[in-house]
């Protein structure tokens, strides 16, 4: 086995944009774009997990791994870490959650996220990108403050903050926050067994249940930004951007 795995929560029951994983981009389901670019990025093993049968035949009908997760799970982190415990008998060093609504992220991005994890300086390893004027304002955007200015000095930095509503940071270093996160074995763990936090749930950002309970997250930038596909006015912009050319 591996000593790193992907693992892609994936649900049909979203709020905005209801069915997601299986809207049809080049006439190929959300979640299989996603599920073959983690494929691609050549790290280990790779599991999508789903409380959703639908899921779950799309997946294995194209060969891939999926796992039938209880229904009642909280968190995407909770869901993942089923999989890590009933298939990967929490075997694996290190563990992706790699969200199932970004199908023009770039493989690279995740291969470079593990080489950075294995220098071992951090307990949850994440991306970020240039975040613009418009988006400072655009709750569905989520935000990270960290140390560092990360696109200046291309080096991960520690987060500070995450957040969706605009705020006076008082600082240059705030970025668009990308939705994959890299785990250590024993902070995945810790993380689960933690109660949820105040602003985790003020604020619907899991990450910040880690920050609350100081564990350190470290920021990578990278230079091209994946869509995540929350709505429908997204989902026509994400067809437009991979259309086949």
């Amino acid at each position: 086995m591996s000593n790193t795995a992907v693992i892609i929560p994936s649900r049909l029951k979203a709020e905005r944009l209801p069915n997601k994983p299986l809207k049809l981009i080049n006439k190929k389901e959300m979640i299989l774009h996603v599920y073959e670019t983690a494929i691609k990025a050549k790290i280990g093993e790779v599991f999508v997990a789903t409380p959703d049968r639908e899921i779950a035949d799309i997946i294995e009908s194209h060969g891939g791994k999926a796992t039938i997760t209880n229904k009642n799970h909280q968190t995407g982190t909770d869901r993942i870490f089923e999989v890590f415990q009933k298939e990967l008998k929490s075997e694996p060093e290190f563990i992706v959650n790699l969200q199932g609504d970004m199908p023009n992220l770039n493989p690279l991005v995740i291969h470079n996220l593990i080489e950075h994890m294995k220098k071992k300086t951090c307990d949850i390893g994440t991306l970020a990108s240039k975040l613009s004027n418009l988006e400072l304002n655009d709750p569905n955007v989520v935000k990270v403050i960290t140390s560092k200015n990360i696109e200046k000095e291309k080096e991960f930095s520690s987060a500070l903050d995450f957040f969706r509503a605009s705020k006076n940071s008082g600082t240059n270093s705030v970025y668009h926050h990308i939705g994959i996160y890299a785990f250590t074995n024993k902070a995945l763990i810790r993380y689960v067994s933690l109660k949820r936090s105040k602003l985790e749930i003020e604020r619907k950002l899991e990450q910040l249940r880690a920050l609350e309970n100081q564990m350190k997250i470290e920021v990578g930038y990278i230079e091209d930004c994946p869509l995540s596909v929350d709505t429908e006015k997204d989902l026509e912009e994400i067809k437009k951007i991979m259309q086949i050319k």
